[in-house]
């Protein structure tokens, strides 16, 4: 999976001229009409990432806070999720140790404030304990279009962790964001990101060649995955070890 992951004003209708009167004394203009108020949002203002608690139980995914910068156990969180083997390879983050994760963090938190990308702790709901993170970010926030992507700890995977987040933070983007259309487009080689896309509900929509450069250098084949908001959901998970 690649790393996390204005519309135009409307033209004024047109004013049709008033004719030149016939009588050479003019009248005393008319007043203007009253302007309407404006009772709507713009489609670009509609689209907004609010920030929201997603519980799925046993696990929670929170947007990541000013807090988790002060918090070391965060913090070595994120140094452990950089050196993860994996992760390395399909999602690389910059955080060899706690400055470097506080910096990414810091950038997490900022795109979050200018509204271009919703970023999520995914942690146990019991005890707090970082167990990956999963994100969305607009492509053409004018057009509906966004990408998700996500990465686990060791901690989480075999428990359809992944899966849930995405299939969460998909409808949470559907529904309270006016997203139209979501992409995940991870690495050919990288299985269990693939498993993710397909039980979360993303179609496959073909290979993008040679299209983002991973952990290893090289740039890679990605997969490429989609769900429209008029999709249907997908069917409940299996019970049994998963993604």
């Amino acid at each position: 999976m690649s790393s996390d992951a204005s519309a135009a004003a409307p033209a004024p209708a047109p004013v049709t001229p008033t004719p030149e009167p016939s009588n050479p004394v003019s009248p005393a203009p008319a007043a203007p009409a009253p302007v309407p108020p404006v009772t709507g949002q713009s489609p670009v203002e509609e689209r907004t990432f609010v920030r929201t608690t997603l519980d799925l139980g046993d696990v929670l995914l929170r947007p990541w806070d000013r807090q988790d910068i002060e918090r070391d156990v965060v913090l070595d969180g994120l140094v452990a999720a950089a050196a993860d083997p994996l992760i390395a390879l399909w999602s690389p983050l910059k955080a060899g140790d706690r400055a470097e994760a506080a910096s990414w963090l810091k950038h997490r938190l900022d795109a979050w404030e200018r509204g271009s990308v919703a970023s999520f702790a995914v942690v146990d709901a019991a005890d707090g304990t970082l167990l990956g993170n999963v994100a969305v970010r607009w492509v053409d926030r004018a057009d509906g279009l966004a990408m998700t992507g996500y990465w686990m700890l060791p901690e989480a995977r075999g428990r359809n962790v992944a899966t849930r987040a995405a299939r969460a933070v998909t409808r949470w983007a559907f529904r309270t964001a006016d997203a139209r259309r979501i992409e995940i487009a991870h690495a050919t080689g990288n299985e269990g990101s693939c498993r993710v896309a397909h039980r979360s509900g993303y179609l496959p929509e073909g290979i993008l060649r040679e299209s983002f450069r991973f952990g290893d250098g090289r740039y890679h084949d990605e997969h490429l995955h989609a769900r429209l908001a008029t999709d249907p959901e997908p069917p409940e998970l299996a019970d049994g070890p998963g993604d």
